[in-house]
This record gives C-alpha cells, structure tokens and sequence, in this order.
C-alpha cells in the first residue's frame, strides 16, 4: 500500500515538473512598431510556408503572438496617403520573441506629366 502511494506521488511530480517546465518557456511571438503611428499602418500580416498570422495595427503597434518557428515575410497594409510595406526574411525560433523596431511607412509620390496636343 505504501509504494503505491509512492509510486502514485512519483507519477504526480513527474506530471506536475513537465506540465511546469513547457509554461517557463518565453512565448515565440512577433512584434514592432510601425510609423508614422497615427492612421498609417491598418493591419499586419505574417507569412511563412506552415503558417499565416494576421493582425490589427493599434496605435502604431502590432504582435503576433504563438507564430510557429520558420522565416516569415512580414507585411503591413497602410491607409493612404502611404504605401505597404513588407519585410522578408524574418526567422522565427521556438520560445523566441522578435522584436522588428520600427518600420517606417513610404508615401506614395505622384508624378504626372502633362500631355500636350
């Protein structure tokens, strides 16, 4: 009866140690800022072979959270005046949080040239 008990409180720690050991690992996760913050950048979006993220841009700041390890291509969708953007290459490891910085927005240029006839 007692090495049931045992072997019981073993199995419990053993749980209870693995269960433990996966919730201390950082969360892999994407994130930056994108500028200029007010009303420029409208969503963001993360792109790999295995996986699609897409989320809203707040206040200048957007988050992927739980992204799959892989190498991403990171697009942003901006509201007019400004021109989307996108970054490649971004390499995404298991527990690890990237941090872009700052993405700055381009505007658009309009050139015209006047037709003469």
């Amino acid at each position: 009866m007692i090495m049931k008990k045992i072997r019981m409180a073993l199995a419990a720690f053993a749980i209870a140690a693995t269960l433990a050991s996966f919730n201390n690992l950082p969360a892999t996760s994407i994130k930056g800022k994108v500028t200029p913050a007010k009303y420029c950048g409208v969503y963001a979006w993360a792109i790999s072979d295995k996986d699609t993220l897409y989320t809203t841009v707040n206040d200048g700041s957007f988050e992927f959270d739980n992204a799959k390890p892989g190498v991403y291509r990171i697009i942003i969708e901006a509201a007019s005046p400004y021109k989307h953007m996108a970054k490649d290459g971004v390499v995404v490891k298991e527990g690890q949080a990237i941090d872009l910085g700052e993405l700055s927005l381009q505007k658009w240029e309009c050139t015209f040239k006047a037709v003469s006839k």
